[in-house]
């Protein structure tokens, strides 16, 4: 079945920097878009970022547009989120999120989420 690990969630200060990772399994992964989402305490999902099949196509909230950056890597089953310039109001727990098909379509599964704290 569908198997999403995320990882590289942390405490960092605002203005510092963390990558998260998430590897997947269980489909083949270079088949199809992932995301990035997230939740701060008491609030609602938020998409962050999507990046197609082939890494070709990209797209970000506006809120993390300039500071994230979504890549993939097919041949480990992996993708990532680059994010810098951290601030608190992207304190959340972030989900990667694997898709119905190959680029910008609805979510199929994602994983258990990795915690991010950006403390003043």
């Amino acid at each position: 079945q569908v198997q999403l690990v995320e990882s590289g969630g942390g405490l960092v200060q605002a203005g510092g920097f963390l990558r998260l990772s998430c590897t997947a399994s269980g489909f083949p992964f270079s088949m199809y878009g992932m995301s990035w989402v997230r939740q701060a305490p008491g609030k609602g999902l938020e998409w962050v970022s999507d990046i197609n099949s082939g890494g070709t196509s990209i797209y970000y909230a506006d809120s993390v547009k300039g500071r994230f950056t979504i890549s993939r890597d097919n041949a480990k089953n992996t993708v990532y989120l680059q994010m810098n310039s951290l601030k608190n109001n992207d304190t959340a727990v972030y989900y990667c999120a694997k898709q119905w098909d190959v680029e910008r379509s609805a979510f199929q599964a994602w994983g258990q989420g990795t915690q991010v704290t950006v403390s003043s």
